[in-house]
């Protein structure tokens, strides 16, 4: 049978507007007033919001960093990802040293296949290079893999600025896009010495030995090389207003730059370091959190659409037994946070709600913007006739208390503890499925694999 959503308030980023959707075969088939309810379930979405199904471009589940393993998987992060309204999540498989680029791409597909509960698809990490991963972009291409991501600081996974310049030459050609991590490693390294040679080696030491500087110069640097390589690239997790800057410099000379910031860099801010009692370990993630005055420059860019999507680096690490690990050296304490589950309240509340964006923003920056960037419009991200059937209904007068007791993100924290919010996804349909209802979450396992286009497909 066919489902009829009657009587809320389509939200786009072209404008928000009454209407009536119909879902059949797990795509909309129908947008308009006043639709036919003839073999149709029809649920009303009176004094709601219907959005497209959010995108989280950034999430980190089943990570091994080599020490510890995250605390969530595919099962509970994309059943966390699903309830809080976000219906297809990108994540990062990982080549490591000596691996192709194949194996790792297979070895994420085994973690997620059977167990995600939203829609998945896959930046590839690229961390070795030779001849043989230089062909194999085509085959991630060919297999709907057209995003990849180098990192410019971690030992273990950092590529220097020459292969920099090699990779996003190949991207290029291919027509995917790079997604870069910002930090000047030898920098990083150096600072994180300093700091326990002084005896500072609590959480406080972490955003110190990460000053603002650290992220702006390799924001810079990666956009020089970018420009020299024609490529389009996209800055993830950007925290500061001097990376900010970099970022506008290299527009103004016209160049192809996307931006993704994150809750966390717009929310929290970097006197959690200084909590009694090793609490400020909860909140060690790279980039660290930054000052109030970065906060304000991101929500001002964001009001500009000077930033593109808003995704949540989340990278779940127990306090107990996990971020417990560095108590004695901060950098041994597992980098990341939760967030997934989070994302749509915190950004209608804090937000759409303050006045910061508008809803039609919120409809940009956590769903089409991410969808169009990465090859998957207008399948996912859109309130289209013959897009998947993807909605929210999003209830904006719902409130509630953001509690680590009260999630489902298998972790024994959350950074957001007592954040007020209003509004929340009251009804999650996923491709029909109507998975999550008046807020509890019905279906799991629904999730499918996601193959994007490359630029190139998309202009066919």
């Amino acid at each position: 049978m066919d489902t009829l959503i009657k009587d809320g308030l389509l939200v786009t980023p072209q404008g928000s507007f009454p209407a009536d959707l119909r879902l059949s075969g797990g795509v909309i088939t129908a947008v308009g007033p006043e639709l036919p309810i003839e073999g149709a379930k029809v649920i009303s979405a009176a004094g709601c919001l219907i959005f497209p199904g959010f995108i989280d471009p950034h999430t980190h589940f089943d990570l091994d960093n080599g020490v510890t393993r995250t605390a969530d998987d595919f099962d509970s992060g994309t059943q966390a990802a699903l309830l809080g309204g976000t219906t297809t999540i990108l994540d990062f498989a990982t080549q490591n040293r000596g691996e192709n680029l194949e194996e790792a791409l297979a070895h994420w597909h085994r973690k997620a296949a059977g167990h995600s509960s939203c829609d998945y698809g896959f930046h590839m990490a690229i961390t070795d290079w030779n001849p043989l991963i230089a062909r194999e972009l085509a085959m991630m291409a060919a297999g709907g893999v057209t995003s990849f991501k180098l990192y410019m600081a971690y030992d273990s996974l950092r590529v220097n600025d020459g292969l920099l310049y090699t990779i996003f030459k190949k991207i290029r050609e291919l027509g995917g896009i790079a997604g870069v991590h910002c930090e000047n490693g030898d920098l990083v390294n150096a600072m994180i010495a300093e700091q326990k040679a002084i005896g500072n080696r609590g959480p406080e030491g972490h955003p110190l030995s990460r000053p603002p500087e650290v992220e702006a110069e390799a924001v810079g640097r990666c956009l020089h090389i970018a420009g020299l390589a024609g490529a389009a690239v996209n800055i993830v997790h950007l925290s500061t207003a001097a990376g900010m800057m970099e970022i506008m410099h290299a527009r103004a000379r016209g160049q192809e730059v996307y931006v993704e910031t994150c809750p966390q860099y717009l929310l929290l801010d970097d006197s959690r370091y200084g909590l009694p009692d090793f609490e400020g370990a909860k909140y060690v993630m790279s980039p660290p959190l930054r000052k109030l005055k970065d906060q304000e420059m991101l929500w001002q860019a964001m009001a500009a659409g000077a930033i593109n999507t808003i995704g949540t680096d989340h990278c779940s690490f127990n306090f107990k037994g996990q971020k417990e690990l560095g108590r004695q050296d901060f950098s041994r304490i597992p980098n990341g946070i939760p967030g997934v589950q989070h994302r749509p309240a915190l950004m209608y509340t804090y937000g759409v709600g303050t006045g910061r964006i508008t809803q039609e923003q919120m409809a940009a920056l956590l769903s089409e913007n991410a969808a169009r960037q990465y090859g998957m419009y207008p399948q996912k991200g859109a309130l289209l006739p013959g897009s998947d059937a993807d909605v929210v209904i999003w209830d904006p007068e719902a409130f509630g208390v953001i509690t680590a007791a009260e999630q489902i993100q298998r972790v024994d924290y959350t950074p957001y503890e007592g954040f007020a919010v209003r509004g929340a996804a009251r009804d999650v349909f996923l491709r029909g499925r109507h998975a999550v209802q008046q807020g509890r979450l019905i279906e799991t396992g629904l999730g499918r694999y996601v193959h994007r286009k490359t630029r190139a497909e998309r202009s066919c």
